[in-house]
């Protein structure tokens, strides 16, 4: 095969990846506080990319250390605000609204530096917005656990932006590691209000593991690779699949059940995604450095 048909199985096996630490990580933060959840995989997935080059360490200089802070500040705030959204509600929900940072990079993008939203983007918020309307809304309330999860793709939104604007002449793997370790020194500072508690049994250690080596280290690898053999549209459009594996997998392993208005509010987010990233001719908000899951 082409090396572009494989560099496209590899990103469905990082967005089955991803789709998998949605489901495995809500068992795992009812055994284990989802700060010290969060602090260990993150730490092992730091240690991890300084073991494979540790002449990473080299490469850092303030600059790359004040732009990596404040998009690791980002970055560990997204992932914050995704974990108290989990704990809220259901795995797939949860993957179906972080989703809306494709749609909302664009808006965020015309809001913050005032460039041009393309008519595509409009018809994906207007889906996105129906979308998450049929999954949040129940009666007349709207559910907190979703909210906290908008904010987590407000969040990633912003770190996409600021990676775009920030990451030209910057070291990729470098600028990376820092974020890394900017999400896992945030994480500590939450454990340790309380006291740090490891993970507590063999499956929540398997989460632990699962996150931070295949859908954090091994995906960044698969990304860096994959994306020098196609378009960053196309390994946009192939990662937006994690939503649909992380309702599969919920399903398939008994974790919920998707009622009716959940299946067509999702499918109406994912149509929202596919519609913001497909390609134009002009160039579109997409990130063209890899974004950790």
């Amino acid at each position: 095969m082409k090396r572009s048909a494989w560099a496209a199985i590899a990103l469905i096996l990082v967005a089955v990846s991803w789709g998998a630490a949605f489901v495995l990580m809500k068992d795992a933060i009812n055994a284990q506080p989802f700060y010290d959840f969060l602090a260990t995989r993150f730490t092992i997935a730091t240690l991890i990319m300084i073991a494979v080059r540790p002449q990473v360490l080299r490469d850092m200089n303030s600059e790359m250390l004040k732009k990596g802070a404040v998009l690791g500040l980002l970055l560990g705030g997204g992932y914050i605000t995704q974990t108290i959204g989990l704990e809220m509600t259901t795995a797939a929900i949860t993957g179906f609204v972080t989703g809306l940072y494709v749609v909302l990079t664009p808006l965020l993008a015309w809001f913050l530096l005032r460039e041009t939203v393309e008519r595509k983007v409009i018809i994906g918020v207007a889906l996105a917005t129906a979308g998450l309307a049929l999954i949040s809304i129940t009666g007349l309330s709207v559910e907190v656990g979703q909210l906290w999860v908008v904010i987590c793709a407000l969040l990633f939104a912003a770190h996409i932006i600021g990676l775009g604007k920030w990451s030209a002449g910057l070291n990729t793997y470098a600028l990376t590691v820092v974020q890394l370790g900017v999400v896992s020194v945030v994480s500590w500072a939450g454990a340790l209000v309380d006291g740090y508690q490891a993970p507590p049994t063999g499956d929540v250690w398997f989460a632990v593991l699962f996150t931070a080596v295949f859908a954090t280290a091994i995906a960044f690898f698969v990304q860096t690779w994959a994306q020098s053999h196609m378009d960053a549209a196309r390994v946009a459009i192939i990662l937006t699949s994690e939503v649909v594996f992380a309702a599969a997998i919920a399903v398939m392993v008994g974790q919920e059940a998707l009622t009716l208005k959940t299946i067509a509010g999702g499918s109406l987010m994912i149509a929202s995604m596919l519609v913001a990233e497909w390609p134009s001719r002009k160039n579109s908000r997409v990130p063209l450095e890899p974004l950790v899951h």
